[in-house]
């Protein structure tokens, strides 16, 4: 993990301190709301439907488990103990009293997290692949690169008033779990047949009210001039991006409406900046800069690689074990190591929920077995990177006495949900009550399994925070008459080479009311089960038959609870 310098310290403890003075006055008076308002923003601090809501970074998911105690007695002493984890790898707090948040922030800055530019029209959190240094097929380790990215781009006196939020993923495996194309940036590591490290950049992806995919703005970058390009593309953004109409105002629109022009602007803009750098201003990453930086990510004290053996499971091993093993269980870069997925996704608790006890008792497993680091994965879960073969029942007994070894990742009851309406002020319906039904009804382990790989997102609003666009099955929450409806979306990809790439998802017929959501499902569901071929995934089944099926067997649905309830 990245080990913070003494400037680095110094910067959020004296942010710190500079948020408890705007505070203060605010409270007293002297301060404006309006006024406070912008500040407390650039720190993670909203006004939401019930309380303030606090999102706090977690750069590229990295969290150590002296981090997250900390968040568990934020959430215990200032919360309602517990926190919620979002697609894009922040922690999120719903009920800090707004005259408790300074004391929050200063006790953040005390183990290195911040609230900086979690919200605002600036370059967000940069997100990474979860399993980035781990991951078996990867290319080029991301995590280095994203710590420049967050350095450079924190507090950018450029870059702090665009015409909306901005926000970047990287990813550096064959296999994409950032997904990078709904980006405004995204960055794919590559080498090429030489050797060299670049990067395949896109831009202006995003979801929202128009799901836009992005486009190639270069194919092979030198990683030295990364934080050039980037720079160029946010310029031409800065400068051409719409500021007159806030839904018009992400690059998706501007790439989208200018189309080749603005590749060609941002690539003239690349040149300039290289070419007027005359006293060394541009910003190129030196080879000691980024050793400097990479130094942070060598491998955690005690993990050596283990002699190979085949990893065995005992025939007579417990079934919730082999199931844990299959589906939690993830391969590794290093001899002797797996790294391990901690589900938050079980009954009684919305997706991405955890309480104080259970972050406590994840960070214990993760100091015994996994050197003392987690990640936070794009679909809302925990992840353990070091953990030893050999510990690996051990760490499914402790991971089960905790409540976080439930067999479903990538199953259809680990979907992907934002707070919704019981929450947030702008969404139009809630999303808890959607997931908790569907969590009932498909409550059978062995149907999950039947049934295979699904994603299921949930959004409680055209804002997209449960990356509805992106889900082979999407739910989206809409306001009809003051009423809470949803509709339902089929074929989307987050951008997955196993899935096919990036694309949104069609919507299936008119939206649903709350009590036929799940019937719903269940009815595509069953579609699927009866038309699939042999072995085939959901999404194969829906790319090859096509969405009149389902919409039918939906519509069909909606008709026999309508019948049901009269």
């Amino acid at each position: 993990m990245y080990t913070y310098t003494d400037f680095d310290k110094q910067f959020v403890r004296q942010r710190a301190a500079q948020f408890r003075d705007q505070l203060e006055r605010n409270l007293a008076g002297t301060l404006s709301d309006d006024d406070f308002r912008a500040l407390r923003l650039q720190n993670g601090w909203y006004i939401q439907r019930h309380a303030p809501m606090a999102r706090i970074a977690v750069p590229y998911g990295e969290l150590s488990s002296t981090q997250l105690r900390m968040l568990a007695r934020i959430a215990r002493e200032f919360d309602r103990g517990y926190a919620h984890f979002t697609t894009r790898q922040n922690c999120q707090f719903n009920w800090i009293p707004l005259p408790k948040s300074a004391d929050v922030m200063e006790l953040l800055a005390s183990v290195h997290m911040h609230g900086i530019q979690t919200s605002g029209n600036c370059i967000r959190n940069i997100t990474s692949d979860c399993f980035a240094g781990v991951a078996a097929d990867e290319i080029v380790d991301p995590r280095p690169y994203c710590e420049i990215l967050r350095q450079w781009s924190t507090l950018h006196p450029e870059f702090a008033f665009l015409p909306r939020k901005f926000k970047i993923a990287v990813s550096g495996a064959h296999e994409d779990r950032a997904a990078i194309a709904w980006h405004d940036i995204g960055l794919q590591l590559l080498k090429n047949e030489a050797g060299e490290i670049g990067f395949k950049v896109l831009a202006g992806g995003g979801m929202g009210r128009t799901p836009v995919i992005g486009s190639v703005m270069h194919e092979f970058l030198p990683w030295q001039q990364i934080l050039v390009f980037i720079e160029a593309i946010v310029r031409v953004y800065n400068r051409y991006g719409r500021r007159d109409n806030m839904y018009k105002a992400r690059i998706k629109i501007l790439v989208k409406a200018e189309g080749q022009k603005f590749v060609d602007d941002v690539h003239a803009e690349f040149r300039n900046i290289l070419e007027r750098d005359l006293d060394g201003a541009a910003h190129l990453i030196t080879q000691a800069e980024f050793d400097r930086v990479a130094a942070s990510f060598r491998l955690p004290a005690g993990v050596v690689p283990q002699p190979s053996s085949r990893l065995h499971v005992p025939a007579d091993a417990p079934l919730g074990f082999k199931r844990w093993m299959e589906r939690n269980v993830h391969s590794h870069q290093i001899a002797g190591y797996r790294a391990v997925t901690l589900s938050l996704k079980r009954p009684g608790q919305a997706p991405g929920d955890v309480t104080d006890a259970q972050m406590e008792l994840a960070a214990d497993i993760a100091d015994r077995f996994s050197a003392g680091e987690l990640r936070v994965s794009h679909d809302q879960n925990l992840v353990l990177p070091w953990v030893r073969e050999a510990d690996l029942l051990a760490v499914w007994e402790a991971a089960r006495a905790a409540s976080f070894a439930t067999p479903n990742i990538g199953l259809l009851t680990d979907m992907i949900a934002c707070p919704g309406g019981d929450f947030c002020a702008l969404a139009n319906a809630r999303s808890i009550p959607i997931a908790a039904a569907i969590t009932e009804r498909f409550d059978d382990l062995d149907e999950l399994y039947d049934i295979g790989d699904i994603d299921l997102h949930i959004s409680g609003c055209i804002n997209s925070c449960g990356h509805h666009h992106s889900g082979h099955i999407g739910i989206l929450g809409v306001d009809k008459d003051g009423s809470e409806w949803y509709q339902v979306t089929l074929g989307g990809l987050d951008g997955s080479a196993i899935s096919g790439g990036s694309q949104p998802g069609k919507v299936i017929g008119p939206s649903f009311a709350a009590e036929e959501v799940a019937d719903v499902i269940e009815a595509v569901i069953d579609t699927y089960r009866h038309q699939r071929a042999a072995s085939e995934r959901f999404i194969d089944t829906v790319k090859r038959i096509g969405l009149d099926p389902f919409k039918s067997a939906a519509n069909a649905q909606r008709r026999t609870t309508a019948q049901a309830a009269a």
